[in-house]
């Protein structure tokens, strides 16, 4: 790839347009610091004069000391019929005082004439004032060309007049927008090819894909080997209907895959981090199968393929998985044997206290507790625990004593021993008490919880605060419920997988037994441990 590629990202505006996703302005800073860091060249901080908090984004973004990224604002262009003077959307993207102002305008003939109701002249004036508006007050301009694909599928003589009169108008990127998603990558590749020799070696275009056939980052890189330059995404691939490009997916082939140098060594291997950091921005679980970054993507199962891995990275896995600052997974099933909890022995620095003995004492250990209900394929943490716990010298960070969970229904009346039936809805309560030794001594709490589990983990994260401080870190994103041995009726064990997270690491837990709520309390423990044993964290005594 011999063109600079420029990295435009929309995780704040388009990405929060996903059924779900809500970011507060403190939310918004804090990942636009961090694409700063991660090397992002534009960062679209949301559309003017939309609401109050991209207003006040807009103004708070300005105090940022930003190292590399610009802040785009998005906007429309002029209405129909109307002054570019007395535009309320116009007047909002100058107000920002955002370097970069995105237009989008239609490039659809069918989009101007059905939907936007106006001529095909009118739409061609109303990108090239509004490029032109802007430009004259200083800002650059670029020009997202919204219907893009299915318009030039439908009509290419207008689709292309559209970039036109952008580019002359002073547009600096003409950004080829599949809006609808439904571009395949061959397509968009032949497209942006016919685009380039239309409009001259000066056009500067851009790709800004959809993901509703699953080929949005294959149609963003198809469109950079055509001669795009600027592409558009979302971090974890973000955005309405079915998303966005996933921009973390763009950067790593982009470095990785097609020697095209976006951002640097030391940047490309923050990506895990910089996409764990955003799901908790977004308050959405991180997928563990997401390609480059997921907690899964270097994962292996069977013993064949571990031990291939183990003798060489290239075996399984297409990139050595610390480049992105992802790590290999064993994943111990029964389809793993000792070769696996070997392996893993090693990636955790524990070769020198535990032999071959004790990796089959381990392999029976997870062979026994399988029976039992336990399941740590999708456990690592907890298997992680499994290891420690054999080490000659293990101390655990804490111990339980006892808990006790009440969980009271508050439905009784004041006049008596019967029910209220009064049509309203009462609360159920959950209070969790627990005894906890912890820095040599007992710790005793109780705290109130919508639920069980909930009450359980505020007890926990009580009695452990003290010696803990950090502990609050922690999140619990997951929790899961699986009856094992069904056919045992009310006696029959229930597996507990718990997801926790921080700003930085997903991780889970599992417990089981005939008892929820000890099974609960094993998976919410071994949460707390394995992050306390990860992040070298001692007791405050």
């Amino acid at each position: 790839m011999k063109h600079k590629v420029e990295l435009y990202d929309t995780t704040l505006r388009d990405g929060t347009q996903q059924e779900g996703i809500s970011l507060s302005v403190e939310d918004k800073l804090a990942i636009t610091e961090r694409l700063d860091r991660l090397g992002i060249d534009v960062i679209e901080g949301g559309y003017a004069g939309a609401n109050p908090k991209d207003d006040e984004y807009f103004r708070r973004v300005q105090s940022l000391d930003l190292k590399h990224a610009q802040i785009a604002a998005f906007g429309n262009t002029r209405r129909a019929n109307g002054s570019v003077e007395s535009d309320p959307t116009l007047k909002a993207l100058l107000d920002t005082n955002a370097p970069v102002l995105t237009l989008v305008g239609k490039a659809s003939q069918y989009q101007v004439t059905d939907i936007l109701e106006t001529s095909l002249e009118e739409n061609l004036a109303m990108i090239a004032d509004s490029v032109r508006h802007l430009k004259s007050r200083g800002r650059r301009v670029f020009f997202d060309a919204e219907h893009f694909f299915d318009g030039y599928k439908m009509n290419p003589d207008y689709a292309l007049q559209a970039l036109r009169v952008a580019k002359d108008a002073g547009a600096e990127r003409l950004v080829l927008c599949d809006t609808n998603g439904g571009t395949l990558p061959s397509e968009t590749a032949r497209i942006v090819r016919e685009v380039k020799d239309a409009l001259g070696e000066d056009a500067v275009l851009g790709i800004h894909s959809h993901n509703d056939t699953d080929t949005a980052v294959a149609s963003s890189i198809a469109a950079i080997e055509a001669g795009a330059t600027q592409v558009q995404g979302c971090i974890n691939g973000y955005g309405e209907r079915t998303g966005n490009a996933n921009m973390i997916s763009i950067i790593g082939n982009l470095n990785l895959k097609m020697n095209t140098r976006v951002i640097s060594d030391e940047q490309i291997a923050t990506l895990t981090e910089v996409s764990n950091f955003v799901s908790e921005r977004v308050n959405r679980r991180p997928f563990p199968f997401q390609p480059f970054v997921g907690s899964s993507a270097f994962a292996h199962k069977g013993g064949l393929h571990a031990a291939a891995t183990e003798k060489s990275v290239q075996a399984y896995q297409h990139i050595e998985p610390s480049l992105v600052g992802n790590s290999n997974d064993v994943v111990i099933s029964e389809l793993a044997g000792r070769g696996n909890v070997v392996r893993r022995i090693r990636e955790m620095g524990l070769a020198d206290d535990l032999n071959d003995t004790d990796a089959r004492n381990i392999v029976q250990h997870v062979k026994n507790q399988e029976a039992k209900g336990f399941s740590y394929e999708g456990a690592h943490a907890s298997f992680d625990l499994v290891l420690r716990r054999a080490l000659p010298n293990y101390e655990p960070p804490f111990e339980l004593v006892d808990f006790l969970i009440i969980v009271e229904n508050r439905r009784r009346s004041s006049f008596g021993s019967g029910w209220r039936n009064d049509g309203v809805e009462h609360p159920m309560l959950s209070e969790a008490t627990v005894k906890v030794r912890v820095a040599n001594g007992i710790q005793h709490t109780a705290a109130e919880g919508n639920g069980p589990v909930g009450a359980l983990d505020k007890a926990l994260r009580k009695a452990l605060t003290e010696a803990y401080p950090e502990i609050s870190a922690i999140r619990l994103t997951d929790y899961k419920v699986r009856v094992v041995n069904e056919g045992a009726g009310t006696g029959a064990a229930v597996r507990v997988m718990v997801e926790s997270a921080d700003d930085r690491d997903v991780w889970h837990t599992v417990g089981a037994s005939a008892n929820i709520l000890e099974a609960s309390w094993l998976a919410l423990s071994d949460s707390f441990e394995w992050w306390l044993f990860n992040n070298n964290i001692l007791p405050r005594v």
